[in-house]
């Protein structure tokens, strides 16, 4: 090859290795003992929505991770954000840099545009596979709220299984995870991972949701076990954690019966003491209840 040929492979060369550490690195940062559990916070409640910005508060806060939305789409373009790969790449590098791990994905564009009937997004979930594996995510939530709520929408959910099925032998072969989040009950949510009847394809847990609409979320979590909750929001909508009506020790409780270890999610709602504040005061109740290692 000619000497600028080589000169220009030696520098992809470099970059997609410097790229596959810098995964590496912020899949591992503040990696926890198997027993114990890692926090995090959604960026969007850092209100840092896809931004690598929300790396460095997260570090400042002290929080083990941080939860990557796909980000809202813009004016103009037909794709979320998360699928440009600049903009992986400046995510992946805020990681190394914060020492603050990528906790994993979520795609809240689907609240909007939603997946159980807008064409593009079949294909956006498909494709999300490929950024999983190019940021070294395992679990990617799949939102399913306002025009993509599901609940007492037959058809809705009828749709959302058919794809879940083209989605699922993929996501397998890539070793990755998808959490459906939505207002729907636990039993309901097993007639969906029954239908589609992969590992790849699990319950995205969000205690104060469930609660909200009336579900025992002791008697859920004991149900639908570590086998099918993948990661789990930790949210409470009356106040800040310890003051309003979520019993986080309870939900310790449930979870050790469940078996599941690994991340939390801190999706703040109320937040008297502004962002920042709100977020270290939640961290700083839970730290005791859910410990690094046990």
């Amino acid at each position: 090859m000619n000497s600028l040929t080589r000169r220009t492979f030696l520098k992809s060369s470099v970059g997609a290795a410097a790229l596959l550490g810098a995964a590496r690195a912020a899949e591992s940062t503040t990696a926890a003992p198997a027993s114990g559990f890692r926090i995090f916070a959604c960026d969007w409640t850092l209100q840092k929505t896809c931004s690598p910005d929300a790396f460095a508060l997260a570090a400042k806060i002290g929080l083990d991770g941080v939860q990557v939305d796909f980000g809202r789409l813009k004016e103009g373009v037909t794709t979320p954000p998360l699928f440009d790969e600049a903009q992986q790449d400046r995510i992946l590098a805020a990681a190394v840099e914060h020492r603050v791990a990528i906790a994993s994905l979520a795609m809240g564009v689907l609240n909007a545009v939603p997946y159980k009937s807008h064409a593009a997004t079949e294909q956006w979930v498909l494709d999300s596979v490929r950024v999983m594996q190019r940021m070294r995510a395992r679990v990617t939530l799949l939102a399913f709220f306002s025009n993509g709520d599901l609940v007492n929408d037959p058809s809705g959910v009828s749709e959302v299984i058919r794809r879940l099925k083209v989605l699922a032998p993929r996501a397998e072969a890539a070793g990755v995870v998808y959490g459906l989040e939505s207002w729907l009950k636990a039993p309901e949510l097993e007639r969906i991972l029954d239908a589609v009847n992969s590992p790849a394809i699990r319950v995205y847990y969000d205690v104060g949701n469930m609660q909200k609409v009336g579900e025992d979320i002791g008697a859920a979590i004991r149900r639908l076990g570590r086998e099918r909750i993948c990661e789990v929001h930790l949210k409470d909508y009356d106040d800040l954690y310890g003051k309003g009506s979520i019993n986080f020790s309870g939900v310790r409780t449930a979870l050790d019966a469940a078996g599941y270890r690994g991340w939390l999610g801190i999706e703040g709602v109320k937040t008297p003491l502004g962002v920042e504040a709100s977020i270290r005061y939640d961290l700083d109740y839970l730290r005791p209840i859910f410990p690094r290692s046990l």
